[in-house]
């Protein structure tokens, strides 16, 4: 895995041993940021169920101003941690030792232009992180959340609880659904 793009282009990056994390493949990462793009420019960017830490690293090196990365397994921490270092973003990223919705209260921010979530597959995570996400006042109108998920997850449920999506991009084995506040 490598970060593909901005001004850490080709360096390469450490991922966590075993079948815990599933790394975002360089051409499916390529779609996404092409999309964020005109997004990233000094945003804030969180990074959820970051795994090697490469979608907020990717961030950060397109021009993301600030990334936040949450992750709770001791694994996926170290590679997040050596990662940065390597890449020379430790002074604009914020890792969380926690559960994802604990990180989630613990940020600060005025306001949040996109969080990027790629929890477990169906395992039905990112409902409770959307439900979790309506409550805080960091996700406005603006803010753009990406949801990466089976193609099989469901969010039919998004119009009944406030959020509306906004573009679905599929691939051959997952989706990107891009959501924001109704």
């Amino acid at each position: 895995m490598r970060v593909i793009g901005g001004t850490a282009r080709s360096l390469p990056l450490c991922t966590p041993p075993g079948q815990e994390t599933r790394p975002t493949t360089d051409r499916i990462k390529e779609t996404l940021f092409n999309i964020l793009q005109p997004k990233l420019a000094d945003s804030i960017f969180i990074d959820l169920f970051s795994g090697s830490g490469g979608i907020g690293i990717e961030a950060l090196s397109r021009g993301a101003g600030k990334a936040y990365f949450i992750e709770n397994a001791p694994g996926a921490l170290s590679c997040i941690q050596q990662n940065l270092v390597f890449t020379k973003f430790t002074d604009r990223a914020i890792v969380l030792k926690q559960e994802v919705c604990a990180g989630l209260a613990g940020i600060h921010e005025k306001h949040v232009d996109i969080i990027f979530m790629d929890p477990p597959y169906n395992q039905g995570h990112e409902k409770r992180v959307l439900e979790f996400l309506r409550k805080m006042q960091y996700v406005t109108e603006d803010t753009l959340i990406v949801v990466e998920a089976s193609l099989e997850t469901d969010f039919s449920y998004l119009l009944s609880v406030g959020w509306t999506v906004m573009r679905e991009k599929k691939y051959k084995t997952n989706k990107h659904v891009f959501i924001r506040k109704e």
